[in-house]
Protein backbone atom coordinates (compact mmCIF):
# COMPACT_ATOMS: atom_id res chain seq x y z
CA UNK A 1 0.00 0.00 0.00
CA UNK A 2 1.10 3.53 -0.68
CA UNK A 3 1.01 6.39 1.82
CA UNK A 4 0.39 9.08 -0.81
CA UNK A 5 -2.12 11.71 0.24
CA UNK A 6 -3.11 12.17 -3.40
CA UNK A 7 -5.84 9.97 -4.84
CA UNK A 8 -4.51 10.27 -8.37
CA UNK A 9 -0.84 10.88 -9.10
CA UNK A 10 -0.06 13.50 -11.78
CA UNK A 11 -0.06 11.93 -15.24
CA UNK A 12 -2.01 8.84 -14.19
CA UNK A 13 -4.92 7.59 -16.28
CA UNK A 14 -8.15 8.14 -14.25
CA UNK A 15 -10.03 5.34 -16.02
CA UNK A 16 -7.27 2.78 -15.43
CA UNK A 17 -6.88 3.90 -11.83
CA UNK A 18 -10.63 3.47 -11.31
CA UNK A 19 -10.57 -0.05 -12.77
CA UNK A 20 -7.66 -1.01 -10.52
CA UNK A 21 -9.42 0.38 -7.47
CA UNK A 22 -12.66 -1.44 -8.29
CA UNK A 23 -10.81 -4.74 -8.46
CA UNK A 24 -9.13 -3.95 -5.15
CA UNK A 25 -12.46 -2.97 -3.60
CA UNK A 26 -14.10 -6.20 -4.75
CA UNK A 27 -11.20 -8.22 -3.36
CA UNK A 28 -11.50 -6.44 -0.04
CA UNK A 29 -15.26 -6.84 0.27
CA UNK A 30 -14.99 -10.52 -0.71
CA UNK A 31 -11.98 -11.61 1.33
CA UNK A 32 -10.87 -8.67 3.48
CA UNK A 33 -7.52 -8.37 1.71
CA UNK A 34 -6.12 -5.04 0.53
CA UNK A 35 -4.00 -5.05 -2.60
CA UNK A 36 -0.96 -2.86 -3.09
CA UNK A 37 -2.34 0.05 -5.16
CA UNK A 38 -4.74 1.11 -2.38
CA UNK A 39 -3.51 4.07 -0.31
CA UNK A 40 -3.08 3.40 3.40
CA UNK A 41 -5.53 6.15 4.39
CA UNK A 42 -8.17 4.38 2.26
CA UNK A 43 -7.31 0.87 3.42
CA UNK A 44 -7.54 1.91 7.06
CA UNK A 45 -10.85 3.62 6.35
CA UNK A 46 -12.23 0.50 4.62
CA UNK A 47 -11.32 -1.55 7.70
CA UNK A 48 -13.01 0.96 10.01
CA UNK A 49 -16.07 0.88 7.75
CA UNK A 50 -16.34 -2.89 8.09
CA UNK A 51 -15.88 -2.71 11.87
CA UNK A 52 -18.69 -0.14 11.98
CA UNK A 53 -20.99 -2.57 10.17
CA UNK A 54 -21.18 -0.64 6.90
CA UNK A 55 -21.98 -2.72 3.83
CA UNK A 56 -20.81 -1.87 0.29
CA UNK A 57 -24.42 -1.71 -0.91
CA UNK A 58 -25.61 0.60 1.87
CA UNK A 59 -26.94 4.13 1.61
CA UNK A 60 -26.96 7.33 3.62
CA UNK A 61 -30.00 8.02 5.77
CA UNK A 62 -31.59 11.44 6.29
CA UNK A 63 -31.61 12.34 9.99
CA UNK A 64 -32.63 16.01 9.92
CA UNK A 65 -35.77 17.01 8.09
CA UNK A 66 -37.22 20.35 6.98
CA UNK A 67 -37.91 22.62 9.97
CA UNK A 68 -35.66 20.62 12.28
CA UNK A 69 -32.78 21.00 9.82
CA UNK A 70 -33.37 24.73 9.40
CA UNK A 71 -33.45 25.40 13.13
CA UNK A 72 -30.40 23.25 13.80
CA UNK A 73 -28.15 24.78 11.17
CA UNK A 74 -29.25 28.34 12.01
CA UNK A 75 -27.80 27.82 15.50
CA UNK A 76 -24.73 25.88 14.37
CA UNK A 77 -21.36 27.72 14.71
CA UNK A 78 -20.55 27.07 11.05
CA UNK A 79 -23.56 29.17 10.01
CA UNK A 80 -21.40 32.21 10.81
CA UNK A 81 -18.88 31.27 8.12
CA UNK A 82 -21.23 30.12 5.36
CA UNK A 83 -21.09 33.49 3.53
CA UNK A 84 -17.30 33.13 3.43
CA UNK A 85 -17.48 29.49 2.30
CA UNK A 86 -19.88 30.44 -0.50
CA UNK A 87 -17.63 33.30 -1.55
CA UNK A 88 -14.56 31.06 -1.71
CA UNK A 89 -16.14 27.89 -3.12
CA UNK A 90 -19.35 28.92 -4.87
CA UNK A 91 -17.95 29.99 -8.23
CA UNK A 92 -15.52 27.05 -8.33
CA UNK A 93 -18.36 24.61 -7.67
CA UNK A 94 -20.72 26.18 -10.21
CA UNK A 95 -18.14 26.52 -12.99
CA UNK A 96 -16.82 23.00 -12.51
CA UNK A 97 -20.29 21.45 -12.10
CA UNK A 98 -19.32 20.43 -8.57
CA UNK A 99 -21.04 20.70 -5.21
CA UNK A 100 -19.89 22.44 -2.08
CA UNK A 101 -21.03 20.82 1.15
CA UNK A 102 -20.63 21.55 4.85
CA UNK A 103 -21.37 18.98 7.54
CA UNK A 104 -21.44 19.00 11.33
CA UNK A 105 -19.21 16.99 13.66
CA UNK A 106 -21.58 14.01 13.39
CA UNK A 107 -21.19 13.94 9.62
CA UNK A 108 -24.69 15.30 8.96
CA UNK A 109 -24.79 17.47 5.85
CA UNK A 110 -26.05 20.95 6.70
CA UNK A 111 -25.56 22.67 3.36
CA UNK A 112 -25.21 21.16 -0.13
CA UNK A 113 -25.03 23.75 -2.90
CA UNK A 114 -23.76 24.01 -6.46
CA UNK A 115 -24.57 23.06 -10.01
CA UNK A 116 -28.29 22.10 -10.36
CA UNK A 117 -27.71 19.05 -12.56
CA UNK A 118 -25.01 17.76 -10.21
CA UNK A 119 -27.33 18.27 -7.25
CA UNK A 120 -30.01 16.16 -8.94
CA UNK A 121 -27.48 13.36 -9.49
CA UNK A 122 -26.32 13.62 -5.88
CA UNK A 123 -29.91 13.37 -4.64
CA UNK A 124 -29.96 9.79 -5.93
CA UNK A 125 -27.36 8.76 -3.35
CA UNK A 126 -28.87 10.91 -0.56
CA UNK A 127 -26.06 13.45 -0.66
CA UNK A 128 -28.56 16.01 0.56
CA UNK A 129 -28.92 18.37 3.53
CA UNK A 130 -29.85 16.45 6.66
CA UNK A 131 -28.26 13.15 5.54
CA UNK A 132 -25.57 11.57 7.70
CA UNK A 133 -22.27 10.98 5.91
CA UNK A 134 -20.09 10.00 8.84
CA UNK A 135 -17.58 7.28 8.01
CA UNK A 136 -19.24 5.02 10.57
CA UNK A 137 -22.54 5.42 8.71
CA UNK A 138 -21.62 5.25 5.00
CA UNK A 139 -18.01 4.16 4.98
CA UNK A 140 -15.12 5.87 3.25
CA UNK A 141 -15.98 9.33 1.92
CA UNK A 142 -14.14 12.64 2.06
CA UNK A 143 -16.08 14.57 4.76
CA UNK A 144 -16.60 11.53 6.98
CA UNK A 145 -13.03 10.25 6.66
CA UNK A 146 -11.51 13.73 7.02
CA UNK A 147 -13.17 14.01 10.43
CA UNK A 148 -12.21 10.45 11.34
CA UNK A 149 -8.50 11.10 10.72
CA UNK A 150 -8.46 14.81 11.58
CA UNK A 151 -6.88 16.07 8.36
CA UNK A 152 -7.80 16.89 4.75
CA UNK A 153 -8.66 13.84 2.64
CA UNK A 154 -9.26 13.27 -1.05
CA UNK A 155 -11.32 10.22 -2.09
CA UNK A 156 -11.29 9.14 -5.72
CA UNK A 157 -14.08 7.05 -7.36
CA UNK A 158 -13.79 3.42 -6.21
CA UNK A 159 -11.92 4.40 -3.06
CA UNK A 160 -15.41 5.10 -1.69
CA UNK A 161 -16.59 2.13 0.32
CA UNK A 162 -20.23 2.20 -0.81
CA UNK A 163 -20.60 1.24 -4.48
CA UNK A 164 -23.27 3.78 -5.38
CA UNK A 165 -20.85 6.57 -4.40
CA UNK A 166 -17.99 5.28 -6.53
CA UNK A 167 -18.76 7.42 -9.62
CA UNK A 168 -17.85 10.47 -7.54
CA UNK A 169 -14.64 12.15 -6.38
CA UNK A 170 -14.48 14.46 -3.38
CA UNK A 171 -12.07 16.34 -1.12
CA UNK A 172 -12.79 17.60 2.39
CA UNK A 173 -11.07 19.19 5.37
CA UNK A 174 -12.17 19.36 9.01
CA UNK A 175 -13.00 22.71 10.61
CA UNK A 176 -12.09 23.25 14.26
CA UNK A 177 -13.28 25.63 16.90
CA UNK A 178 -10.29 28.03 17.12
CA UNK A 179 -10.75 28.39 20.88
CA UNK A 180 -11.23 24.80 21.99
CA UNK A 181 -9.82 22.80 19.07
CA UNK A 182 -13.03 20.76 18.93
CA UNK A 183 -14.08 19.54 15.48
CA UNK A 184 -17.15 21.50 14.36
CA UNK A 185 -17.57 19.75 11.02
CA UNK A 186 -15.99 19.73 7.58
CA UNK A 187 -16.04 21.56 4.25
CA UNK A 188 -16.25 19.41 1.14
CA UNK A 189 -16.11 19.71 -2.63
CA UNK A 190 -17.77 16.84 -4.53
CA UNK A 191 -17.94 16.17 -8.25
CA UNK A 192 -16.22 14.26 -11.03
CA UNK A 193 -12.73 13.04 -11.87
CA UNK A 194 -11.49 16.60 -12.32
CA UNK A 195 -11.32 16.93 -8.55
CA UNK A 196 -8.64 14.22 -8.38
CA UNK A 197 -5.94 16.87 -8.39
CA UNK A 198 -3.57 18.17 -5.69
CA UNK A 199 -5.16 21.61 -6.00
CA UNK A 200 -8.56 20.40 -4.77
CA UNK A 201 -7.03 19.04 -1.58
CA UNK A 202 -5.12 22.26 -0.93
CA UNK A 203 -8.22 24.25 -1.84
CA UNK A 204 -10.51 22.70 0.79
CA UNK A 205 -7.75 22.94 3.38
CA UNK A 206 -7.36 26.66 2.65
CA UNK A 207 -11.13 27.15 2.92
CA UNK A 208 -11.19 25.32 6.26
CA UNK A 209 -8.38 27.50 7.60
CA UNK A 210 -10.14 30.64 6.38
CA UNK A 211 -13.31 29.47 8.13
CA UNK A 212 -11.40 28.91 11.38
CA UNK A 213 -9.87 32.38 11.12
CA UNK A 214 -13.32 33.88 10.54
CA UNK A 215 -14.68 31.99 13.56
CA UNK A 216 -11.86 33.37 15.69
CA UNK A 217 -12.68 36.92 14.57
CA UNK A 218 -16.43 36.60 15.11
CA UNK A 219 -16.42 34.58 18.34
CA UNK A 220 -18.08 36.46 21.20
CA UNK A 221 -15.52 37.63 23.73
CA UNK A 222 -16.12 36.80 27.40
CA UNK A 223 -16.98 39.79 29.61
CA UNK A 224 -14.08 41.33 31.50
CA UNK A 225 -13.39 39.63 34.79
CA UNK A 226 -14.96 36.28 33.90
CA UNK A 227 -11.79 34.30 33.48
CA UNK A 228 -8.04 34.17 33.02
CA UNK A 229 -5.44 32.48 30.83
CA UNK A 230 -2.48 30.49 32.10
CA UNK A 231 0.61 29.68 30.04
CA UNK A 232 2.69 26.92 31.64
CA UNK A 233 4.00 24.80 28.76
CA UNK A 234 7.68 25.11 27.90
CA UNK A 235 8.42 27.49 30.80
CA UNK A 236 9.50 27.04 34.43
CA UNK A 237 7.54 30.08 35.59
CA UNK A 238 3.94 30.23 34.44
CA UNK A 239 2.36 33.42 33.14
CA UNK A 240 -1.15 34.30 34.34
CA UNK A 241 -3.17 36.87 32.41
CA UNK A 242 -6.35 38.27 33.94
CA UNK A 243 -8.25 41.57 34.00
CA UNK A 244 -5.63 43.17 31.75
CA UNK A 245 -2.83 42.18 34.15
CA UNK A 246 0.02 39.74 33.43
CA UNK A 247 1.64 38.06 36.41
CA UNK A 248 4.76 35.91 36.25
CA UNK A 249 4.50 33.31 38.99
CA UNK A 250 7.32 31.68 40.94
CA UNK A 251 7.94 28.00 40.32
CA UNK A 252 6.00 26.89 43.40
CA UNK A 253 3.15 29.30 42.71
CA UNK A 254 3.13 28.08 39.10
CA UNK A 255 2.68 24.52 40.31
CA UNK A 256 -0.15 25.51 42.64
CA UNK A 257 -2.05 27.51 40.03
CA UNK A 258 -1.62 24.79 37.38
CA UNK A 259 -3.07 22.18 39.74
CA UNK A 260 -5.93 24.37 40.92
CA UNK A 261 -6.77 25.34 37.33
CA UNK A 262 -7.11 21.64 36.50
CA UNK A 263 -9.27 21.05 39.60
CA UNK A 264 -11.87 23.83 39.60
CA UNK A 265 -13.75 21.96 42.33
CA UNK A 266 -10.76 22.59 44.59
CA UNK A 267 -8.16 20.57 46.51
CA UNK A 268 -7.78 20.06 50.23
CA UNK A 269 -4.60 21.02 52.02
CA UNK A 270 -3.60 17.36 52.31
CA UNK A 271 -4.22 16.79 48.60
CA UNK A 272 -2.08 19.79 47.69
CA UNK A 273 0.69 18.65 50.03
CA UNK A 274 0.83 15.24 48.34
CA UNK A 275 0.65 16.81 44.89
CA UNK A 276 3.44 19.34 45.49
CA UNK A 277 6.01 17.73 47.80
CA UNK A 278 7.94 14.50 47.44
CA UNK A 279 8.98 14.77 51.08
CA UNK A 280 6.05 13.57 53.19
CA UNK A 281 7.46 15.30 56.27
CA UNK A 282 6.84 18.81 54.89
CA UNK A 283 4.51 20.45 57.45
CA UNK A 284 1.15 21.95 56.39
CA UNK A 285 2.31 25.37 57.63
CA UNK A 286 4.81 25.48 54.73
CA UNK A 287 2.02 25.11 52.20
CA UNK A 288 -0.19 27.61 54.01
CA UNK A 289 2.61 30.18 53.85
CA UNK A 290 2.97 29.65 50.07
CA UNK A 291 -0.79 30.03 49.61
CA UNK A 292 -0.82 33.22 51.68
CA UNK A 293 1.93 34.69 49.48
CA UNK A 294 0.04 33.61 46.34
CA UNK A 295 -3.16 35.23 47.63
CA UNK A 296 -1.22 38.45 48.17
CA UNK A 297 0.00 38.36 44.55
CA UNK A 298 -3.32 37.47 42.91
CA UNK A 299 -5.61 39.36 45.26
CA UNK A 300 -7.82 37.97 48.04
CA UNK A 301 -10.83 37.54 45.73
CA UNK A 302 -8.96 35.06 43.51
CA UNK A 303 -8.08 32.29 45.96
CA UNK A 304 -10.58 30.61 48.27
CA UNK A 305 -9.97 27.96 50.91
CA UNK A 306 -11.69 24.87 52.36
CA UNK A 307 -11.00 23.53 49.82
CA UNK A 308 -8.34 25.63 48.11
CA UNK A 309 -9.67 26.74 44.75
CA UNK A 310 -9.52 29.53 42.18
CA UNK A 311 -12.69 31.59 42.25
CA UNK A 312 -12.63 32.38 38.52
CA UNK A 313 -12.28 29.97 35.57
CA UNK A 314 -8.73 29.68 34.26
CA UNK A 315 -8.06 28.44 30.73
CA UNK A 316 -4.59 26.92 30.66
CA UNK A 317 -2.56 25.86 27.65
CA UNK A 318 -2.49 22.40 29.25
CA UNK A 319 -6.27 22.06 29.01
CA UNK A 320 -6.22 23.37 25.43
CA UNK A 321 -3.82 20.61 24.36
CA UNK A 322 -5.75 17.93 26.25
CA UNK A 323 -9.09 19.05 24.85
CA UNK A 324 -7.78 19.09 21.28
CA UNK A 325 -6.30 15.63 21.69
CA UNK A 326 -9.63 14.30 22.98
CA UNK A 327 -11.35 15.91 19.99
CA UNK A 328 -8.87 14.31 17.59
CA UNK A 329 -7.48 17.69 16.55
CA UNK A 330 -3.86 16.53 16.57
CA UNK A 331 -2.55 19.42 14.48
CA UNK A 332 -4.22 21.91 16.79
CA UNK A 333 -2.85 20.11 19.85
CA UNK A 334 0.67 20.11 18.44
CA UNK A 335 0.40 23.81 17.60
CA UNK A 336 -0.68 24.65 21.16
CA UNK A 337 2.09 22.52 22.73
CA UNK A 338 4.93 24.95 23.50
CA UNK A 339 7.01 22.37 25.36
CA UNK A 340 6.92 20.22 28.50
CA UNK A 341 4.81 21.44 31.39
CA UNK A 342 6.94 23.38 33.93
CA UNK A 343 10.01 21.34 32.87
CA UNK A 344 12.02 22.13 36.02
CA UNK A 345 9.26 21.10 38.43
CA UNK A 346 9.69 18.01 40.59
CA UNK A 347 6.22 18.22 42.16
CA UNK A 348 4.83 14.67 41.88
CA UNK A 349 1.48 15.69 40.40
CA UNK A 350 3.11 18.03 37.88
CA UNK A 351 5.60 15.34 36.83
CA UNK A 352 2.74 12.90 36.21
CA UNK A 353 0.77 15.47 34.25
CA UNK A 354 3.84 16.48 32.23
CA UNK A 355 4.47 12.86 31.22
CA UNK A 356 0.81 12.17 30.46
CA UNK A 357 0.49 15.20 28.22
CA UNK A 358 3.74 14.60 26.33
CA UNK A 359 3.12 10.85 25.94
CA UNK A 360 -0.43 11.41 24.72
CA UNK A 361 0.63 13.96 22.14
CA UNK A 362 3.64 12.03 20.84
CA UNK A 363 1.52 8.86 20.54
CA UNK A 364 -1.05 10.82 18.51
CA UNK A 365 1.69 12.23 16.27
CA UNK A 366 3.16 8.79 15.65
CA UNK A 367 -0.28 7.40 14.83
CA UNK A 368 -1.07 10.32 12.52
CA UNK A 369 2.13 9.81 10.46
CA UNK A 370 2.15 13.44 9.35
CA UNK A 371 5.76 14.14 8.29
CA UNK A 372 5.60 17.86 9.12
CA UNK A 373 4.17 17.33 12.60
CA UNK A 374 6.67 14.56 13.33
CA UNK A 375 9.54 16.75 12.10
CA UNK A 376 8.42 19.63 14.31
CA UNK A 377 8.51 17.35 17.36
CA UNK A 378 11.78 15.63 16.41
CA UNK A 379 13.63 18.91 15.89
CA UNK A 380 12.29 20.51 19.08
CA UNK A 381 14.53 20.39 22.18
CA UNK A 382 12.20 17.88 23.86
CA UNK A 383 12.09 15.57 20.84
CA UNK A 384 15.66 15.53 19.57
CA UNK A 385 16.39 12.22 21.36
CA UNK A 386 12.93 10.67 20.92
CA UNK A 387 13.79 7.42 19.16
CA UNK A 388 10.20 6.37 18.44
CA UNK A 389 9.38 9.70 16.81
CA UNK A 390 12.55 9.62 14.70
CA UNK A 391 11.67 6.10 13.56
CA UNK A 392 8.17 7.25 12.62
CA UNK A 393 9.61 10.25 10.79
CA UNK A 394 12.06 8.04 8.88
CA UNK A 395 9.14 5.90 7.71
CA UNK A 396 7.27 8.83 6.15
CA UNK A 397 10.18 11.15 5.27
CA UNK A 398 13.15 8.91 4.49
CA UNK A 399 15.74 11.61 3.78
CA UNK A 400 19.45 11.15 4.32
CA UNK A 401 19.46 13.62 7.22
CA UNK A 402 16.64 11.82 9.01
CA UNK A 403 18.24 8.40 8.54
CA UNK A 404 21.58 9.77 9.74
CA UNK A 405 20.06 11.13 12.95
CA UNK A 406 18.10 7.91 13.51
CA UNK A 407 21.25 5.80 13.06
CA UNK A 408 23.12 7.99 15.54
CA UNK A 409 20.33 7.67 18.12
CA UNK A 410 20.13 3.90 17.72
CA UNK A 411 23.90 3.67 18.05
CA UNK A 412 23.85 5.77 21.24
CA UNK A 413 21.15 3.62 22.80
CA UNK A 414 22.89 0.40 21.83
CA UNK A 415 26.25 1.48 23.25
CA UNK A 416 27.04 0.00 26.72
CA UNK A 417 27.05 2.49 29.52
CA UNK A 418 30.33 3.30 31.26
CA UNK A 419 30.60 1.76 34.72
Amino acid sequence: MTDSWLALEPGADPAERTRTLRRAHEAFTAAGTVSRPVRSVVAESWRRSVRAGVGPDGAASVELMDGELGAYRAEHPLARVMPLVRELMGTFAADGEHLLAVCDAHGRLLWVEGHPATRRRADAMNFVPGARWAESAVGTNAPGTAMAVGRPVQVFTAEHFIRRVQPWTCAAAPVHDPRTGQVLGAVDITGGDGLAHPHSLGFVQAVARAAESQLALTAPKPPCGEGAELAALGRDEALLTADGRRVRLSRRHSEIVVLLALHPEGLTGDELLCALYEDETVPPVTLRAELARLRGILGPAWLASRPYRLTMPVESDVTVVERRLRAGAVTGAATAYAGPLLPGSQAPAVVRLRRRLADGLRAALIARRDPDLLADWAHAPWGEDDLDVWRALAAVRPTAAVHSRLAALESELAAPRAP
